[in-house]
């Protein structure tokens, strides 16, 4: 939730920017990102908050079926937000046709390259957090390189596949959507804990950096490692389609 969070703010701030700012170039570019982010927010978002409800029913057990709960009612509500935002299949076709394509992937790789900038910050950070958090810390360093090359290669595959096997390339558009989303998220919480640590390093009391900086590491140890089978997924296509075609089924 506060990744998908994350990613919304940072579309809306690219989107002020792109509307407002008084250079051209900066308008120009933050306006490219902005609709990259777009069918993310919207995809990654929705798909999440089906997730989210569904373990809010699981840890309610049997209750979560129970009206009285509530649980059941955010489930239901939940699962046709993906469909209110024109579906999450229609939302990964836009963000491998329109987004990803039409540019040669130069909003993608751009999203890469900044990805990169933070984990150099994580690097540099690594040594510097205190103990308790820094076995935390180093995993979600090494998971979001780990991470950032998933999504490279996939859309790479994109770039590369597009051409001769167009329907191998939008089969995988869904993973390729939630890995760009879980890779994003991973990016704004990588951010996160970066901005944490140095008030805490700084001798901040506020529980929210504590809290934030957990969120932050769980994000990293359990969501981020998503990514490689999401990359696996997308690049899967080529296969799956020429399959499909030998059964007659395409």
């Amino acid at each position: 939730t506060e990744a998908a969070r994350a990613i919304s703010y940072v579309a809306a701030a690219a989107q002020d920017k792109a509307n407002h700012h008084p250079d051209a170039e900066v308008r120009t570019r933050n306006r490219a990102f902005y609709e990259y982010l777009v069918p993310i927010v919207k995809g990654f978002s929705t798909e999440s908050a089906v997730e989210v409800a569904s373990l809010g029913v699981q840890v309610h057990g049997g209750m979560g079926f129970i009206e009285e709960t509530g649980a059941a009612q955010h489930y239901r509500d939940a699962r046709i937000l993906p469909i209110y935002e024109g579906t999450t299949a229609i939302q990964a076709n836009d963000l491998v046709g329109r987004k990803t394509l039409r540019d040669g992937g130069a909003a993608a790789h751009a999203s890469i390259a900044a990805m990169r900038d933070t984990l150099k910050a994580l690097q540099s950070a690594s040594g510097q957090v205190s103990v308790e958090y820094r076995e935390g810390f180093c995993l979600l360093r090494d998971n979001f390189d780990q991470a950032i090359q998933a999504y490279e290669g996939a859309v790479a595959f994109v770039l590369e596949q597009a051409g001769d096997h167009v329907r191998a390339v939008f089969s995988g558009s869904v993973p390729y959507l939630m890995l760009a989303g879980v890779s994003h998220g991973g990016w704004q919480m990588a951010r996160a804990a970066l901005a944490c640590q140095r008030h805490i390093q700084a001798g901040s009391q506020d529980p929210f950096h504590v809290q934030k900086l957990g969120t932050a590491l769980f994000y990293g140890a359990h969501i981020l490692p998503r990514t490689l089978s999401l990359s696996a997924a997308v690049r899967a296509g080529l296969v799956a389609d020429a399959s499909a075609a030998l059964a007659g089924i395409v």
